[in-house]
């Protein structure tokens, strides 16, 4: 068993060797909380959970750390706006992001550290960087000085003569334009910290090469984040802890984007979608299914036909598992593993179509075993089935979904239940009484509303159909 990633440093497929026997690091760019999320800041974040289960599912200890970005320009010119405190911008849309990954089942990080509690780790860096000659101080600016690593642009393969960076606004005294801030100086009104080089605040690059030394060492296994953040922000990073003295991520993973219109799904567009809206609208596990089953390197073209296929799909599946279970009368656990296919797709960088393609197999061959009136075939293919979507955080029996952490929808759910019942026992009534008529009425009323009735032997059943 190898598991192998797409490595973006070294632009192909790579076998994954930990750099620690039986554990795994992962360090993922999180939230940079200016505002709420849409799906494509949560894809991230479902992309990298997915990873992280199928990680310990091979046996491996995880240790996940994902940062907040909770200072940052555009949250400060958020507060000016709207004559607000910066830090409680950052954290209402802080709390959004974390409802936002609960609702939609992703598990909690190991750590999840916030920019400004790690000045001191931030001072100590750029001291480090200026001893050895990478970093200088200007104006009460500390910049990091490009020409002196060698390695600078690697991982996004430009070249230094090629590339034109403009001085941001108040980063005075470069020596060279493209050279990058570690600490911004203080301006009037904004928050500042004290340093060795003045007053102010980090630059973004900084936060996250300090937080990543804290929490995960020198070394460690695997760095991600969007496409997006492959420069400037993965590049700088790379050269503020190289040039620090640390061998940083051995592993570079980037997920692709959500896109509207084929262009990347952001605020600034004005096309994102909102997560607090979304939830509203569709069940979590669907868009769950609907965000986490594309490959993570693949672009995902939001529209609501494609949502609308992926709840059909996935309502395929958890169909499957409510008749193997109202039949057994009991919960079916899952198997200790998964089929080897599924497992082979995994393995081969995160194959989620793939393995998703088991799935469904798998359930074509419960559904026949169920109408063959084989209990034990289904009852193991349920088994099977089980196994599979734990792994990718879909399986509909788990207490995520179900029990008190579910979300508002389920609870929706269990009330639209009972009103159906209500109908369903008058329908059932009038068949008992040979008045087809009515029977017939009933039903076509219930899928005039939007909902399928299947007649089973354990009684009538009703599920959502096609939007």
């Amino acid at each position: 068993m190898t598991i192998r990633l797409y490595d973006t440093s070294a632009r192909q497929i790579r076998d994954f060797a930990p750099i620690k026997p039986g554990c795994v690091s992962i360090y993922l760019c999180g939230a940079t909380v200016q505002a709420a999320p849409h799906i494509g800041h949560i894809r991230s974040g479902l992309n990298f959970d997915i990873m992280r289960r199928w990680f310990e599912y091979r046996g491996y200890e995880v240790t996940f750390v994902r940062n907040v970005t909770d200072i940052d320009d555009k949250i400060i010119a958020k507060a000016a706006d709207q004559g607000r405190p910066w830090w409680a911008i950052g954290y209402a849309n802080e709390r959004a992001f974390d409802d936002g990954y609960t609702a939609l089942g992703c598990l909690p990080p190991t750590y999840e550290p916030r920019a400004t509690g790690h000045v001191p780790e931030m001072i100590e860096m750029m001291r480090g960087l200026i001893e050895r000659g990478h970093a200088y101080a200007a104006d009460g600016n500390v910049y990091f000085d490009v020409r002196s690593f060698p390695e600078y642009l690697q991982l996004s393969n430009q070249e230094l003569d090629n590339l034109r960076q403009p001085e941001g606004e108040g980063e005075t005294g470069k020596r060279d334009r493209r050279d990058f801030a570690l600490w911004k100086a203080v301006k009037p009104g904004e928050p500042s910290w004290e340093t060795p080089w003045g007053r102010g605040r980090p630059g973004w690059h900084l936060e996250c090469s300090a937080m990543a030394h804290k929490y995960l060492g020198e070394a460690f296994d695997v760095h991600g984040g969007g496409l997006d953040l492959i420069f400037p922000h993965h590049e700088n990073e790379i050269a503020q802890a190289k040039a620090f003295g640390d061998d940083f991520a051995k592993y570079w993973v980037h997920n692709a984007w959500v896109t509207l219109s084929g262009e990347k799904m952001s605020k600034s567009l004005g096309n994102s979608v909102l997560v607090s809206e979304m939830v509203k609208h569709w069940r979590p596990i669907v868009l769950r299914y609907y965000l986490g089953t594309p490959h993570y390197r693949s672009m995902i073209e939001y529209s609501e036909e494609a949502l609308r296929e992926a709840e059909s799909a996935f309502a395929r599946i958890e169909g499957f598992v409510q008749r193997v279970t109202e039949l057994t009368g009991k919960t079916v656990e899952p198997t200790a593993e998964v089929p080897p296919a599924f497992a082979e797709a995994m393995d081969d960088d995160l194959g989620v179509p793939q393995a998703l393609a088991v799935v469904h197999t798998t359930v074509r061959q419960g559904n026949s075993a169920l109408a063959a009136d084989d209990k034990d075939a289904a009852v193991a293919r349920l088994a099977e089935v089980r196994a599979m979507l734990g792994v990718l955080g879909l399986d509909p029996l788990d207490e995520r979904w179900t029990g008190e952490g579910a979300d508002r929808g389920e609870d929706l759910h269990g009330v639209v239940d009972s009103l159906v019942r209500l109908v369903l026992d008058q329908r059932e009534s009038a068949r008992a009484r040979k008045d087809w008529a009515t029977a017939d009425a009933i039903r076509d009323q219930l899928s005039q509303a939007g909902l399928v009735i299947e007649d089973s032997p354990q009684g009538p059943r009703w599920t959502l159909g096609p939007r």
